[in-house]
């Protein structure tokens, strides 16, 4: 609980706007998956970066428990205050500060969503590239270390946030990178920070690389007789170095649940979602490359999508899977997992996967950002169904050890939080004790986004 006399220094740095509303609590206690819901003691809307540094302060003092909060769309439970205390909602922390055209980068606050920040960058000819599907806030995409469609030609949010300012458990400020292009002054701390889901610090502002809207972009779909003609094809355009802007993977199942809640009418086979980017001249030459592979793959022509309001359609109904997915079972929930293996062994991972579900009791359908190595499969469940639930971890940690043993990584985008904390020790061995001592170093009360990530 937080004694009255710290709730009453919080209401005084933040003016007010910290809460214990039942509503607010139960909106800050919820999952988008499977994880039962914790409403912390209080929530609180900072909107500067001397607000959150006080606010802190006020915390460390009292050894309250302090969890970050963007748009809640977290799929580890890593939003959730397992251990009660302060959730900090930055959605009013939403103004882009600067926006540096000739430098293409920006400047934003953690609350800004992706599609705002395009929205505002419209008008420059610049464009925000990361696409982890759902309007995710930037600061959460930056601490899950978030990729998405795009990451195949644009990387992840390791590779585009360039600097950042951190509040630290004591409510010290810090800067970490800068706008320069590369830096050989001292250890990364932006790249620590990235991808630390809220266990290091709270982030308050972001530097993030931008790129030119592309002149020409085109988008189609194709279908595939099995799943392993699909991800072969997948496989060879990365080896032939075609430099695809999305490459996605639907599974016969995933598209059956896309045509059933969007109105689509795909064939009831595995499908590819792609877009090219780039000059008229270059897009056409990938689009004819591209052409020539999926039919050495046995795969139909191309429905292609050029208008825009038709890309965006063939995008949201892609985006849309996951709530497709869960429509197929009404009151059901889902473990959603993410693997991701070298390129060279993707047929044999998605494959594998698929065998293990088809063997289990479980509906599980697979999609994913294939054109990196990644995927997932949505494991659905009857609510406090605990053989179910038993089954889905299961599922997820036969997909697990599957990647480790072929190289890869127990997540490629979800991040750990809760769901795949005690998978840290397989992945990294000491190397985890090591990130241990990094947090207890920089947190030594355990404040920040306790229970998560680290040991």
């Amino acid at each position: 609980m937080i004694p009255d006399i710290a709730f009453d220094a919080l209401s005084t740095v933040l003016e007010g706007r910290v809460t214990r509303s039942k509503s607010d609590l139960d909106v800050h206690g919820r999952s988008e998956t499977w994880f039962a819901p914790t409403p912390p003691d209080a929530v609180a809307y900072p909107e500067t970066t001397q607000e959150v540094s006080a606010m802190m302060k006020v915390c460390y003092a009292h050894d309250i428990p302090v969890v970050a909060w963007g748009a809640g769309t977290s799929l580890e439970g890593q939003t959730l205050a397992i251990h009660g205390g302060l959730v900090v909602d930055f959605s009013r922390m939403n103004r882009v500060l600067q926006v540096n055209d000739a430098d293409m980068d920006c400047r934003v606050q953690p609350g800004v969503t992706r599609e705002q920040l395009n929205t505002d960058l419209r008008a420059t000819g610049l464009m925000f590239p990361v696409d982890p599907g759902a309007n995710a806030s930037i600061g959460g995409m930056a601490m899950t270390r978030a990729s998405g469609t795009t990451a195949v030609r644009y990387g992840t949010m390791r590779d585009n946030v360039i600097g950042l300012s951190v509040v630290l458990a004591d409510g010290t400020i810090i800067e970490t990178g800068s706008r320069a292009r590369k830096s050989s002054a001292g250890y990364d701390l932006t790249a620590l920070f990235v991808g630390s889901e809220g266990t290091l610090g709270l982030v308050t502002e972001l530097s993030l690389r931008l790129y030119g809207q592309p002149e020409a972009i085109s988008a189609a779909v194709c279908a595939f007789d099995d799943l392993d003609a699909a991800v072969n094809a997948v496989i060879a355009t990365i080896q032939y170095g075609l430099p695809m802007a999305r490459i996605e993977f639907l599974d016969v199942v995933s598209v059956q649940a896309v045509n059933a809640y969007s109105g689509a009418n795909f064939p009831a086979r595995p499908h590819l979602f792609v877009e090219f980017h780039g000059s008229q001249v270059s897009v056409a030459d990938q689009v004819e490359t591209f052409g020539d592979i999926v039919r050495d793959f046995g795969g139909s022509d191309f429905e292609w999508a050029s208008k825009t309001e038709e890309r965006n359609a063939l995008w949201t109904m892609r985006h849309n899977a996951y709530y497709a997915c869960l429509a197929l079972k009404p009151g059901y929930k889902a473990v959603v997992t993410d693997i991701c293996v070298p390129i060279s062994k993707l047929a044999q991972a998605v494959e594998e996967t698929a065998a293990d579900i088809a063997a289990s009791p479980l509906d599980g359908p697979i999609l994913g950002h294939v054109g990196d190595g990644n995927f997932h499969a949505i494991l659905l469940i009857e609510d406090a169904n605990d053989a179910d639930l038993g089954e889905a971890k299961r599922l997820a940690g036969r997909m697990a050890e599957r990647a480790l043993a072929m190289g890869g990584t127990i997540t490629g985008e979800h991040g750990i939080g809760m769901g795949k904390k005690d998978l840290m020790q397989a992945e990294h061995g000491a190397a985890w004790t090591v990130m241990g001592a990094l947090k207890s170093a920089m947190d030594p009360r355990n404040l920040m986004n306790p229970g998560k990530l680290v040991p």
